[in-house]
């Protein structure tokens, strides 16, 4: 099974000029605890509701998107197995990736969408399992 089988295709992107707050109410409204940030089309970096929690209150209700979100974003393209998704995840110690093709976002993958899959059961918990290890140390 390929990433594109089971990836979300309705994904919420964000700016880096949008602010903390309107992420915020984008995560809100959509039910997520990340967004992309996309520029032209390309990754640039990623934002949880942690960040905007941690770093973002820290900083204070004007702060920087750029300031806030990761810039080492992991992504992985749609063609790619489930099963290197799950190596992916647990290596990089993410729970999401976007999912780009010819540099551009075209989906997202989260560990629920593992989950859910039968065959992919056995790929989420494996990825879970390499999540939650290296957060124990």
């Amino acid at each position: 099974m390929q990433v594109r089988d089971i990836m979300s295709t309705n994904v919420e992107a964000a700016s880096n000029r949008d602010s903390l707050e309107s992420i915020a109410s984008k995560m809100n409204s959509k039910n997520v605890g990340s967004v992309p940030i996309v520029e032209n089309g390309q990754v640039v970096g990623m934002i949880t509701d942690r960040d905007i929690a941690t770093r973002g209150l820290s900083q204070g209700a004007q702060g920087n998107v750029s300031q806030v979100m990761s810039q080492q974003v992991v992504t992985i393209s749609p063609d790619a197995s489930v099963e290197e998704a799950s190596a992916k995840m647990s290596q990089h110690q993410v729970r999401r990736l976007p999912v780009v093709e010819n540099g551009q976002l075209v989906g997202m993958l989260a560990l629920g969408d593992l989950a859910v899959q039968q065959q992919s059961d056995q790929s989420a918990g494996s990825a879970l399992s390499g999540i939650s290890q290296n957060h124990l140390r």
